[in-house]
């Protein structure tokens, strides 16, 4: 009986030493936060789970290679699940070091080609909730529930959107959902667009608008920021047949409504 308590002490001790949240626990009630996300919008945690919301966060900075690589499973859990509109709530949180500039072009670079969950920087209040949680590797991705208690310190290792799914709670199975990032005002004057297939052989790709807007320019560019393709369209149906090399682009899409632009990938 004697060797079990000392074995479970050593235990209790290891995973503590080895977590990667260092102050919580499993089942901790967190603190309350407010941070800003690059787009200047607000989310408070305590109001986001009032709403019976499970949060996961993701903790990040730019040049964190296995962040790189995560952080398109990340967001095709936060595009699954309704872009923040469900009971899910995706939320990626800086370790405090880079600018709204830089997490900008990590999410372009590395996001993936779903929509993206809200990402804070140094300027949006990240270094604080990072350090109110004691984070001592990266990424991690822990899940808070309605209750505002840490019921996972540490998702790990990120394999496919399945991997986040299975922490979800006994008992908690939400419905995947249409993702809607924008307000309803901005669905019905903005500009939206979807591409296929992505990642990409750079030979073709299709983009689809998903209004009816029929006036179209349409410009690549590399990660340098050199234009690599231009043309004009009167259809909001485009098929452009390109010969990208393999790496990341931009596409951007203009009409006489706005422009907005998304993530290529090509191998």
């Amino acid at each position: 009986m004697f060797k079990n308590t000392i074995l479970f002490i050593f235990l209790a001790l290891s995973i503590n030493v080895i977590s990667q949240v260092q102050n919580y626990n499993i089942g901790d009630v967190v603190d309350d936060f407010t941070v800003t996300d690059t787009d200047g919008n607000e989310h408070n945690l305590y109001s986001i789970t009032a709403q019976g919301k499970y949060v996961f966060l993701d903790f990040f900075f730019d040049t964190c290679v296995p962040c790189q690589t995560t952080t398109p499973i990340f967001n095709e859990l936060h595009d699954k699940y309704g872009c923040n509109e469900g009971e899910v709530y995706c939320l990626s949180i800086n370790n405090g070091t880079d600018s709204d500039a830089e997490v900008i072009a990590f999410e372009e670079l590395y996001g993936g080609p779903f929509e993206h969950a809200p990402a804070v920087s140094a300027e949006g209040g990240a270094g604080a909730v990072d350090n109110n949680f004691g984070i001592t590797a990266y990424p991690t991705y822990c899940l808070i529930n309605p209750d505002n208690e840490i019921i996972n310190l540490d998702i790990w290792p990120i394999s496919n959107v399945g991997t986040f799914e299975a922490a979800f709670p006994s008992g908690f199975e939400p419905e995947p959902m249409e993702c809607t990032p924008l307000g309803i005002e901005d669905l019905i004057q903005g500009v939206d667009f979807k591409v296929y297939p992505n990642p990409s052989d750079g030979s073709s790709i299709n983009i689809i608008l998903t209004n009816e807007i029929q006036i179209v320019d349409i410009k690549i560019y590399n990660i340098l920021g050199k234009e690599v393709y231009s043309n004009h369209f009167d259809t909001n149906d485009i098929y452009l047949q390109t010969n990208l090399s393999s790496g990341t682009y931009i596409i951007n899409v203009a009409t006489e409504l706005g422009s907005v632009h998304k993530s290529l990938i090509v191998k």
